[in-house]
């Protein structure tokens, strides 16, 4: 089951999800503007540059930094208006990590993460991989710093369902054969929904501030508090949402900006999620058309398209049939999983052998394991049986962010053939999918706006040709409504582009983060 309602959660490839991969996951994209305007571009909201007296005390903070476990990490924790419309209102608590700049080179400020979700912990991938795996030259010369947003890992996290909750959750059908269907999905979604705010005392607290607009204004927080004039950042999948807000809000505090598979915040929730339901078929067909090619391929020889009737198939047989699949808490393999499972590792074409390996397991040996792996990691479900709060804070963020693509069951049937037509293996599932914002207990705050962002330092904004999650026009539009926005092309597969192994994109954007030269607009790679 999906809960970016934009379909999946836009999330950077993480290292835990697939043996090959470099980075975090998504999905949640959507667009938010001020709570307080309506305006179509956020730049036109921009703050002003100095500090609001009633948040004196806010900037003025200075992190304690402790150690925190982690070898070279330490971390610390900021306060920040739960609502900045009554910052009197009480405090939410911010956490955020730093691994210090190695040397040698004269050091060039903090450099911000995200790797996306919404509901990426930044901090886990700060840790795991980004001040770990970044260009050596990188790190040498920038303290690496993640804030985990609020709602999200160790930031007021957001909670709604218990372990055993959530996988009934994912194991909702959600391409409904009858009304009886319709309404248990309905019903599932108004259980996670009410469970967001009922769970317990700090997430019913928290739920209706985790817009992003919110989360921007935090990372202004974090900057001031770390000691930058500017910000210099990373955002990767919805961390390019994030970032681009910020350089709306603070245009003059933007620093060196990179934003790596890139969202179109002019977009509203239904038209993010066809959209993306297209992306997610462009990355199958290249998928599909590697295997029919291999004698191995679980899906037969043939087309791309002849490929995807084969998946479809299975997809089918599954919802009638789950296959067992070695669970110690007996889960099967259902339509669900199986489709949760093909689609992770979309993100990643270093997937691929694991995904056809996994396929031929259900297909010919009627064993669900290896999707059900695929899924679990998607899910970040542990082998305990607990989950982070990964899809919590992602259907928090993108609930609140924009109103939702459907509110009845009836709209989504008459949107299904537009979303068929963009994937005929994945419409149905992302078009139900796409309803579960609909019984969402708190108002959404934002809407779908253009960025600009006038007079802010060069931005790069990068964008991938056959990217599964965010597809590349939206890159290109991201680009486009940034008054100083540099299109940078990866011309290959898998979500985002920047470390995942083209020395094109790695020097362009290295360039960029050592000596604010951004590359070209329109500059290529492959």
């Amino acid at each position: 089951m999906y809960f970016w309602r934009h379909s999946l959660p836009l999330r950077h490839p993480r290292p835990a999800l697939l043996a090959a991969a470099a980075g975090l996951l998504l999905t949640g994209m959507s667009g938010c503007a001020p709570a307080s305007s309506n305006t179509a571009d956020a730049s036109l909201a921009a703050l002003p540059h100095a500090t609001p007296a009633e948040l004196t005390s806010y900037y003025g903070q200075t992190p304690k930094w402790r150690e925190c476990g982690v070898p070279g990490f330490e971390c610390a924790t900021l306060k920040a208006p739960l609502d900045y419309d009554r910052p009197s209102g009480g405090d939410i608590d911010l956490a955020i990590s730093r691994k210090k700049a190695t040397g040698p080179g004269k050091r060039l400020g903090s450099l911000l993460v995200n790797p996306g979700g919404p509901g990426g912990s930044a901090i886990g991938y700060l840790q795991s991989y980004a001040g770990i795996g970044y260009p050596e030259q990188v790190r040498a010369r920038y303290d690496m710093v993640a804030v985990d947003p609020r709602g999200v890992a160790r930031s007021a996290p957001v909670t709604c369902l218990d372990g055993k909750q959530m996988d009934a959750y994912t194991q909702t059908d959600v391409t409904p054969d009858d009304t009886r269907e319709q309404k248990a999905l309905g019903a599932a979604f108004e259980k996670f929904a009410t469970g967001c705010e009922t769970s317990d005392a700090t997430s019913k607290r928290v739920l209706p501030h985790v817009s992003t607009i919110e989360a921007a204004r935090d990372m202004d927080l974090v900057r001031a508090a770390i000691g930058d004039e500017k910000l210099n950042y990373v955002g990767a999948s919805y961390g390019t949402f994030l970032g681009a807000t910020y350089a709306g809000l603070y245009p003059d505090r933007v620093g060196r900006l990179v934003l790596d598979g890139a969202m179109d915040p002019s977009l509203d929730a239904r038209e993010l999620n066809r959209q993306q339901t297209a992306g997610f078929e462009t990355a199958f067909q290249s998928f599909a058309k590697d295997c029919v090619g291999r004698s191995d391929c679980p899906l037969g020889t043939g087309t791309p398209d002849q490929a995807g009737e084969r998946l479809k198939a299975l997809f089918t047989a599954l919802d009638k049939t789950p296959l067992a699949a070695g669970d110690p808490d007996g889960r099967k393999l259902g339509e669900a999983l199986a489709t949760t499972g093909v689609i992770a590792a979309m993100y990643d074409e270093g997937a691929w052998p694991q995904l056809r390996e996994a396929l031929t397991a259900a297909i010919k040996e009627k064993d669900g394991a290896g999707l059900l792996a695929l899924s679990d990691s998607y899910y970040e479900r542990d082998p305990d049986g607990t989950y982070t709060n990964l899809m919590f804070a992602n259907a928090a963020v993108n609930c609140l962010d924009q109103p939702p693509s459907f509110t009845t069951p009836q709209e989504v049937e008459a949107a299904l053939p537009s979303f068929e037509k963009a994937s005929p293996v994945f419409g149905a599932g992302l078009a139900w999918s796409a309803l579960n914002c609909a019984h969402w207990p708190v108002k959404p705050t934002g809407e779908a706006h253009r960025i600009t962002a006038d007079g802010a330092a060069p931005i790069v904004v990068v964008g991938t040709t056959r990217d599964p999650a965010t597809p590349y026009p939206w890159a290109e539009s991201l680009a486009d409504q940034l008054s100083s926005g540099h299109l940078l092309t990866y011309e290959g597969d898998g979500h985002t582009a920047y470390g995942r192994g083209s020395d094109c994109i790695d020097s362009a954007i290295d360039t960029y983060l050592l000596d604010g030269t951004p590359p070209k607009d329109g500059k290529r790679c492959s």
